[in-house]
């Protein structure tokens, strides 16, 4: 950790009080900040503030007082919480830099940094990277952070010259960097994600490529080149632009030739050989290529992650077999895209679980993806739309359901063995659960209740 004494006495407001903004706080205190942390909800476990408290931080909870911006200098917000909040417009009117929780990170970061990014595949590409660069590794080791779900600043408090820091960032992470300048920058692909925070799609891609705005030709900027409008996104790059594709030869990155990966014309591996499903797993897997050969990894350390790499939870995770039906969690499928995907990855007849969050979308852009599909259940806000894609696909028996735990004893009714049953919802959380994260345990648990029911019979 980088000893900086940019904070000393400064006053910094952290805006919201989740996992990120507890460990912002408590970093800014330990570089002699003079921290408040405000949160609209008070959390139910009383000790949380205490701790807080106990650290010298001044905790506000159950509304956000505007005239916190008049005390503060600084606001870390919440990456979640949208500029449209009224103490987010009240600290931008007098004038406070707001930063996100990496920002901060970076600042105290002594370990390389490789930073990733994109709609869909970006834990998945994050994982295999840090997994590849820890493989065969003698110094340090390669830590995972960020949007993966351990706060950047965390790691960066323990990770050393030595160590390098693999680090998941959204759309909403990247608007509150300033400085932050990663040696390797991934860019998975981008859809249309998000326009209900950002506003439109323009806005959401100006916020992506902000991940390569303080690279310079020292850095490298690993793009799929599977679209032109990502490949002329590179051009906007002073980085070096490392491309990926599964389409074409690209003699300056990664590509699938035949049944092989290559990287710059060495032959990798088998794509078959790669034990994750799925075609945007070879783009994953692309990715991450580039990634570890740039950091000097061997072909031999790359192989055996892609080798034995099962998934990440909740994308296209296979749960268990019950009575020969397979089960899958795609919680993570939050965007039509990713639905796409997972349902391109089975070639067996598939039960469908889908629905969420209504954010004004129609579904008819899956139904050339549904030809597998045997049956569907139905949920959420968004259940009558996906259903509607359903029938006009010719889907034979389409069902309604309160939820993705009362659809899993549905599904294996309405599946036959041989079958997958796929929860893939295409949709967010937010209608039924707090997180997707949440939506798919609920699904393992449903899955692992109705076993042992079988079991029993």
């Amino acid at each position: 950790m980088k000893a900086i004494k940019s904070y000393q006495g400064k006053k910094v407001l952290v805006l919201g009080l989740g996992k990120s903004g507890i460990n912002a706080a408590e970093l800014l205190v330990r570089l002699g900040a003079k921290v408040t942390i405000n949160d609209l909800k008070t959390p139910k476990d009383p000790t949380i503030i205490k701790n807080l408290q106990a650290k010298g931080i001044k905790v506000i909870t159950g509304s956000h007082p505007l005239e916190l911006a008049e005390q503060n200098e600084l606001m870390v917000k919440n990456p979640g919480i949208p500029y449209t909040n009224p103490l987010v417009k009240a600290a931008q009117a007098a004038g406070l830099p707001i930063i996100t929780e990496p920002e901060l990170a970076y600042e105290i970061l002594e370990a390389q940094l490789v930073a990733v990014t994109g709609t869909n595949g970006k834990t998945t590409t994050t994982t295999l990277i840090t997994l590849m660069l820890d493989q065969e590794r003698t110094a340090g080791r390669a830590y995972a952070a960020g949007n993966i779900g351990i706060p950047a600043s965390q790691v960066a408090q323990k990770a050393t010259a030595k160590d390098v820091m693999v680090t998941e960032l959204s759309s909403f992470q990247l608007l509150g960097i300033t400085k932050l300048r990663p040696h390797i920058a991934v860019i998975t692909n981008i859809y249309e994600a998000h326009t209900d925070y950002h506003g439109s799609r323009a806005n959401y891609v100006k916020a992506k490529l902000r991940i390569t705005k303080n690279q310079t030709a020292e850095d490298y900027l690993i793009i799929n080149w599977d679209a032109e409008e990502w490949r002329k996104l590179s051009e906007k790059s002073a980085a070096q632009i490392i491309p990926f594709s599964r389409k074409q030869v690209v003699p300056t990155g990664a590509y699938q030739q035949g049944e092989y990966l290559y990287f710059k014309g060495e032959k990798i591996i088998k794509a078959a050989d790669i034990k994750i499903p799925g075609g945007h797993n070879i783009e994953n897997a692309l990715a991450a290529i580039a990634a570890a050969k740039l950091m000097g990894q061997s072909n031999q350390a790359i192989c055996q992650v892609l080798r034995t790499f099962s998934g990440v939870k909740h994308r296209i995770q296979y749960v268990m077999t019950v009575k020969q039906r397979k089960f899958y969690n795609d919680s993570k499928a939050t965007n039509m895209e990713a639905c796409e995907r997972a349902l391109s990855s089975f070639t067996q007849p598939t039960v469908l679980l889908a629905g969420g969050l209504d954010r004004g979308f129609t579904f008819e852009r899956l139904i050339p993806y549904f030809k597998h599909v045997r049956a569907m259940i139905c949920f959420g806000e968004t259940a009558k739309l996906m259903a509607a894609a359903g029938k006009a696909a010719g889907v034979k028996q389409i069902d309604f359901t309160q939820d993705v735990v009362s659809a899993v004893p549905l599904a294996y009714k309405l599946s036959q063995p041989g079958d997958v049953v796929l929860l893939s919802p295409a949709c967010a959380s937010w209608d039924q659960y707090p997180t997707f994260e949440v939506r798919g345990d609920r699904f393992i648990k449903a899955v692992e209740n109705l076993a042992t029911e079988q079991e029993e019979n």
